[in-house]
């Protein structure tokens, strides 16, 4: 039903495809055109298309979407060493409200899903990822995000969704589908002392700027416990050095370190739909396009080089270490073929959990070696907290 809704990719860009070399991205993937109408989907892995809408966007709605700067750009760049098939189904208009929009991108995005199809979003303002979020009514289980953003985007609940207040929407609005919700890269003066003590209080989490930025891998295993990512562009040092932009700063993730989150986001097994969002009014420097295609590829590298690990039920490939703690016996698992670790949340029937059975929390290998010397970690003891409430 959501299809109908999708504009096809500009004729303009499409005459430019044409001229980029055999091997570049935009010969190797299939397009919505106007002449060809959507592309058959039999065996494409990942789903990109915009959405032009910016009326909750707390700068003011604007109506100059880059969607066809970024393809371009994106487009001509060569592909890795890649078995995955993609497709580019165009972009969504505007709705009469933004009810409307909502409803054509959680539809698309559901879809999407139930044909295990990972959706790529090229956002305008960021209460889209609310729609993103909707889009796993159906999917049987609670869900996670992770927001690479400067803001908690909390905001008031109470009222109309802003790009400021969509995920508490996700906290109060049912269903409640969201088990955790994890900030990568606040920055503290953005952020008011009531939202961290909420953030705090509701088991989510929160890591700064600073410390991500002094050892990126620590976020890896965040993103391995992802069901979706959404990215704020303006997380990124620089990106947008336009003065009317409300929460412009001149700090963020550097080039790398964004690319870098964005292939961990790829390689997580886990990971079933991807959004970058406030893009718009970019024109001042072509930078941005190359960077935010470069992003993308990053992503789709990861999505490639993913190593089936979501489900350690054999265990066959995992070694076991029990470690008892206080009145506990922490169990981590270690991947025998990546390296990779995994702490288990254990399941009780005493009280209503949230999970339906044991499960698995990505963590560190430093996480064990604290459970060794007697310090439970931290994601550990959020997750059983969230579960029991």
């Amino acid at each position: 039903m959501a299809f109908e809704f999708l504009e096809p990719v500009s004729e303009e860009i499409l005459e430019e495809i044409v001229n980029f070399p055999k091997t570049s991205l935009g010969n190797n993937i299939v397009i919505h055109s106007e002449e060809n109408g959507i592309p058959e989907l039999e065996g494409v892995k990942i789903v990109l298309f915009g959405v032009k809408e910016s009326r909750r966007n707390v700068d003011g709605a604007v109506d100059s979407f880059n969607f066809n700067s970024i393809r371009k750009t994106f487009f001509q760049l060569y592909p890795g060493n890649w078995q995955t098939k993609i497709a580019d189904l165009g972009d969504i208009n505007p709705g009469s409200t933004v009810e409307d929009t909502y409803f054509v991108v959680k539809t698309l995005v559901a879809e999407l899903l139930s044909n295990q199809i990972i959706p790529i979003i090229l956002g305008g303002s960021q209460d889209l990822v609310y729609a993103q979020y909707r889009g796993y009514d159906n999917f049987g289980k609670m869900v996670n995000l992770v927001n690479v953003d400067a803001c908690f985007d909390l905001g008031d609940a109470e009222k109309e969704i802003t790009a400021r207040s969509y995920v508490g929407k996700m906290v109060i609005d049912q269903p409640y589908n969201l088990f955790n919700y994890a900030n990568l890269g606040y920055q503290t003066y953005f952020n008011s002392q009531e939202e961290i003590a909420l953030l705090d209080k509701l088991y989510f989490e929160s890591y700064r700027l600073g410390e991500i930025s002094s050892n990126i891998a620590m976020v890896e295993p965040v993103m391995r416990d992802a069901d979706f990512v959404s990215i704020d562009v303006h997380s990124i040092e620089n990106l947008n050095m336009q003065p009317e932009t409300k929460y412009f700063s001149p700090n963020g993730f550097n080039n790398r370190e964004i690319c870098a989150l964005a292939r961990y986001a790829g390689i997580s097994d886990k990971l079933s739909s991807f959004g970058l969002y406030n893009i718009q009014n970019l024109e001042l420097s072509k930078n941005n396009f190359m960077l935010l295609s470069q992003i993308l590829w990053y992503f789709v590298e990861g999505v490639n080089f993913r190593k089936n690990e979501n489900n350690i039920s054999s265990k066959n490939e995992f070694l076991q270490y029990k470690v008892p703690i206080h009145n506990e016996v922490l169990i981590f698992y270690k991947s025998e073929r990546s390296g990779r670790w995994w702490i288990e949340i254990p399941y009780s029937s005493t009280f209503n959990n949230k999970l339906k059975k044991n499960t698995l929390l990505p963590c560190t290998y430093e996480d064990y070696l604290e459970a060794c010397n007697q310090n439970i970690p931290e994601r550990w003891y959020k997750a059983r907290r969230k579960n029991e409430l």
